[in-house]
């Protein structure tokens, strides 16, 4: 990535910061960077390191010798004069994490040059002892709040594309990023329609990287297909958060689709001794929503309670199928022409999987058969 490509992704970022957060200097220039560095100023940092720096980081100075809000953990990068190595600025990050790769017999860490200034008990770090073939380095960060290690990109470049999607996702700047993605999104719930299965997929994670909360709900129904949805989906943070911004999820939706899928995995969690989104919900979520799951649970304990799939015509359909023996699955699948949505936001009966058969029935290949199929 070279300058003339640096330069107006990171202005387009000090405009939306800005936006975000519009009571801090109102009246200064949006540019959240520094002045640039010189090439001078570059070769004398070489010199010293006794390196070369790697390519989107040199550019990357070449547009600005610093950094504000590289993330909302990271308050500034450093400049030429500042950087330096991670052993030698730093040691006690360089111990704390010298261990971390049992595979490396050197660590990381120990190796590193440190390129943050300012962050929360944490630090962002380039290894010149991981290095591609374009000649970038590894990038990382790592905060001890977090319990976890160390945070791996493949670049510079890498690192800071996740920097500025975690903006996003947290401060949602109402900005024309923020416009594209909702596009994006809905034009891959189309295709996903369609019988698309790959593109959309890759589309709505990175829009929910970018904190597009339909697009989290979206690519929740596919994985769950799929059989790749787990507790640390991002839909499932989404509802244990409690406080969505941009987007509302339809509460006949979730109680028809979703609920079923919730208090399934509740019943299997309660069999192991474990929690649950749904004991978390009971115990924290709102108000509304915990309305919603009483409604449901009365609703499974009425006398003759049977899941419901979704529009009349499949939810009889896949019954029947589930009923059929030997002939479920290509039944089960025949059905699918029946299905329609119940909701713009609603792609696929993830309903089904609530029912222990049908969770039998449909392997993550069969998932991907109804997936490229043509829906509603």
């Amino acid at each position: 990535m070279d300058r003339h490509v640096w330069k107006p992704f990171l202005q387009r970022w000090s405009e939306e910061w800005h936006i975000a957060n519009p009571d801090e200097e109102p009246d200064g220039d949006p540019w959240l960077g520094c002045a640039p560095a010189t090439e001078d100023e570059i070769r004398a940092l070489e010199s010293r390191l006794g390196c070369v720096l790697p390519p989107s980081f040199r550019e990357f100075l070449l547009v600005t010798n610093g950094w504000r809000h590289a993330g909302n953990f990271v308050w500034s990068l450093r400049g030429t004069e500042e950087i330096g190595w991670l052993a030698d600025l730093e040691p006690m990050w360089a111990d704390a994490y010298a261990d971390w790769d049992e595979e490396d017999t050197e660590p990381a860490a120990a190796r590193s040059l440190l390129i943050s200034l300012e962050a929360d008990a944490g630090v962002v770090y380039l290894d010149p002892g991981d290095v591609d073939e374009r000649g970038e380095w590894a990038a990382y960060d790592v905060f001890s709040w977090t319990a976890m290690g160390p945070d791996r990109h493949g670049s510079f470049y890498e690192k800071m594309y996740d920097f500025y999607a975690g903006f996003h996702a947290l401060d949602r700047p109402r900005c024309d990023t923020q416009r594209e993605w909702d596009a994006k999104v809905e034009d891959a719930r189309l295709a996903s329609l369609r019988g698309e299965v790959e593109h959309p997929l890759a589309v709505l994670a990175e829009a929910a990287r970018f904190g597009r909360d339909r697009a989290s709900f979206l690519i929740f129904q596919m994985r769950t297909l799929l059989r790749e949805a787990e507790d640390d989906d991002p839909f499932h943070r989404l509802l244990t958060r409690g406080d969505t911004q941009s987007w509302v999820l339809d509460e006949d939706l979730f109680a028809a689709q979703v609920l079923p899928l919730l208090f399934a995995a509740h019943q299997r969690a309660r069999r192991f001794g474990s929690g649950s989104t749904v004991q978390y919900l009971w115990d924290r979520g709102p108000q509304q929503v915990k309305h919603l799951l009483g409604r449901y649970q009365a609703r499974q304990n009425e006398p003759g309670f049977r899941l419901c799939f979704g529009n009349p015509e499949f939810d009889a359909a896949a019954h029947a199928a589930l009923d059929a023996g030997d002939e479920a699955w290509p039944r089960l699948r025949d059905a699918l022409v029946h299905w329609r949505p119940l909701h713009e936001d609603h792609l696929a009966p993830i309903a089904l999987l609530a029912d222990p058969r049908a969770a039998r029935l449909i392997t993550p290949e069969r998932g991907r058969e109804l997936l490229a199929m043509r829906r509603g």
